[in-house]
């Protein structure tokens, strides 16, 4: 699938191509729709759903066996 693809995609079904995409990450509680546009010009995404930033972000990748692998680097200019 290419770009020109999943563009199409997107742009055909926007709220399905980004719940579609929310699949990738684990959800506590999943959203109910991708972007609440309700109050309009203040939108939010995944507004409804319930995560934990810190367990897709490193402890997933460890329960999937990643865990001696260098997770997070560091490099300062100073």
């Amino acid at each position: 699938m290419g770009y020109s693809d999943v563009y199409a995609e997107a742009k055909a079904d926007p709220d399905g191509y980004w719940m579609k995409a929310a699949e990738g990450i684990d959800w506590v509680s999943p959203p109910s729709k991708a972007l609440f546009d309700e109050n309009a010009p203040l939108y939010e995404w995944f507004a409804d759903g319930k995560l934990n930033g810190c367990w897709n972000a490193v402890d997933r990748h460890v329960e999937a066996g990643h865990g001696d692998r260098i997770a997070i680097i560091h490099d300062s200019p100073i």
